[in-house]
Formats: C-alpha cells, sequence, structure tokens
C-alpha cells in the first residue's frame, strides 16, 4: 500500500468550517500548505430548536463543497470530512450529511468528544516545545469547550462542555451594545457551569487553541492580515484578557466589526469567547495561556500522515 502524501481535512465546527492541506515533509514533519475558515454558523438557532435550520444548512453544505473543490484543485489524495459539537447534537444531522454528500460526494465523520480532545493534543505536540509537567489544553468553540490535561506528552484525561461562544451570546449578548452588567451575568454563568463540570487544576503550561483565541492573538497584534508564524507559540495574558473585554463591551457590533485583526463576521460572538477565557485563566490560577494557532485539523492530518 502506497503511503499517502498529500490529505485535506474540512472541519465544520459550530461557529466556523476550517480547511487545512498539508503534506509530509521530508523530515516527517506536518508541513501545511494551505489554512482557511469560513465563519458559516452551522449552529445559529441550534440551542433553541435543536435543529440545523435550513439556511444554516444549506449555507454550510455548500462551503464544504467549495472547500472540497479546492482540495481537489490542489491534487490532494484524500479529503476528510469531520464535524464536531453541532453535528453531535442536532436531530437533523443526517440531513447534513446527505446534503454534503449529494453536492461532493463526500462522507461526513461525526467525531466523538473523545477524539477531538485527542486530535487536538496532538496539534499541539506537533507544533509546540511541551515540558515535562502539568499541561492543560483546552479548545473554546462555537457550541462547546474542550478541555485536555496532559503530564508532557502523556494524555491524562480529556473532557468536553457544553458551553460556548455562541449560547452564551444568544444568552447575554444579544443587546446592541451590550446592557450594563450583562459582562458579569455572563461570567457568573460560565463560572457555574465550569463549576458543575469540575474544571479545575494547577497547571504549569496553559495552551489555548480555536478562533476566539487566535482571534484575540491578532487582536493583540493589531494585525491587518493575519500571520500564523506571529500567532503560533504567543501569549495571552489576563490583562489582555481583561483588556479586550472592556474595548468590545464598550462598542457597537459595527464597530466591533472595524477592530483590526477581528473578523467581522466573528464581531458578534468575540465577547463571548473572551468571557471563557478570562474564567479558565482566573479558575487554573494562571497569568497567561500559550497561543496554539494549530487545531484539531492539524492533529488529524498529523495522525494521518
Amino acid at each position: 500500500m502506497i503511503a499517502l502524501k498529500r490529505m485535506a481535512v474540512i472541519d465544520i465546527g459550530t461557529n466556523s468550517i476550517k480547511f487545512c492541506v498539508g503534506e509530509k515533509a521530508q523530515d516527517g514533519t506536518l508541513k501545511v500548505l494551505k489554512d482557511a475558515n469560513d465563519i458559516a454558523r452551522l449552529g445559529e438557532g441550534l440551542r433553541e430548536t435543536g435543529m440545523i435550520s435550513p439556511e444554516a444548512l444549506e449555507r454550510n453544505a455548500k462551503s464544504v463543497a467549495d472547500f472540497a473543490k479546492q482540495a481537489k484543485d490542489m491534487a490532494a489524495e484524500k479529503i476528510l470530512v469531520v464535524g464536531t459539537m453541532a453535528l453531535r447534537t442536532a436531530k437533523n444531522t443526517k440531513d447534513f450529511v446527505s446534503a454534503v454528500e449529494k453536492l461532493c460526494g463526500l462522507t461526513v465523520e461525526v467525531l466523538p468528544g473523545e477524539e477531538e480532545a485527542r486530535l487536538a493534543y496532538l496539534a499541539v505536540l506537533s507544533a509546540l516545545p511541551i515540558k515535562d509537567a502539568e499541561l492543560v489544553i483546552f479548545d473554546t468553540g462555537g457550541g462547546s469547550t474542550e478541555f485536555i490535561f496532559g503530564r508532557g506528552k502523556e494524555l491524562v484525561k480529556r473532557f468536553s462542555v457544553n458551553l460556548g461562544a455562541v449560547a452564551i451570546t444568544e444568552n447575554h449578548f444579544s443587546d446592541d451594545p451590550v446592557k450594563a452588567g450583562s459582562v458579569e451575568a455572563a461570567l457568573s454563568y460560565i463560572k457555574k457551569v465550569f463549576d458543575e463540570a469540575s474544571v479545575e487544576g494547577r497547571p504549569k503550561q496553559l495552551v489555548g487553541m480555536g478562533g476566539t483565541v487566535t482571534s484575540m492573538g491578532a487582536v493583540k497584534h493589531k494585525m491587518t492580515s493575519y500571520d500564523p508564524d506571529i500567532i503560533q507559540g504567543s501569549a495571552l495574558t489576563l490583562e489582555d484578557v481583561e483588556a479586550q473585554i472592556a474595548d468590545y463591551k464598550a462598542r457597537t457590533l459595527e464597530e466591533r466589526r472595524q477592530i483590526p485583526g477581528l473578523q467581522p463576521k466573528r464581531a458578534d460572538v468575540i465577547l463571548a469567547g473572551a468571557c471563557i477565557l478570562k474564567d479558565i485563566l482566573t479558575r487554573f490560577g494562571v497569568k497567561q495561556l500559550v497561543i496554539s494557532d494549530r487545531g484539531l485539523r492539524h492533529g488529524l492530518l498529523f495522525d494521518k500522515l
């Protein structure tokens, strides 16, 4: 059997679809050829209805098909399409899977939370220097937050909490600009949910991944054009997070869309994501986190190649 050299991954999240094409370099590492995303909002309204809306279904299926065409144009030998929280919970996931298959002939694999966490851990190991000490990696998305606890290269435990930026935005930040006291209410709710899920520890290293974390890194660096090499391995301090929360809550949605480094489509959910980060930094008792630009898609490529 001939080993695969070039692969593509399409990762369908609650808030965005991420697309990555990679190949195995001569030294055995993963070489990323293309990395892109589309904030297509699969989980829009999912919390209220338990269903992917017809509009979101059509929009996201088309986005997957567009990325599949790009992968074929780049001569990817295999294209993997995976889904996470939204597709784990929606009652009409089969309809979405059928729509994707009809459009581009690809089958969507819905990953269990445990597998999602394992791949996130692999992504970090493949790209960041890891000390032989207590490590926590988290990935906060639109619909859930994954936590992975490890020591050096050993994964100790992993679990997913059904709390993400989309639901917090819908429940606490629907006004524009946001109401006085809404940030405090959101922080109180986030704390309650994470307390009930027993999210606790005192890690020596805290690594954050996902769109919220990388976007906040880009805002910190005032990036007009996103540069993964600057973001990868950089730090976000508790002070950075608190300053961004203060900035976001003081602006209207349209004013947030003008912030350098922030994708306009992420402007409505970024405040909720920042609040999740504040709670995580506080509960783990650390002053800063390291940003990993690499995520599930990179972990999957690293695993398969």
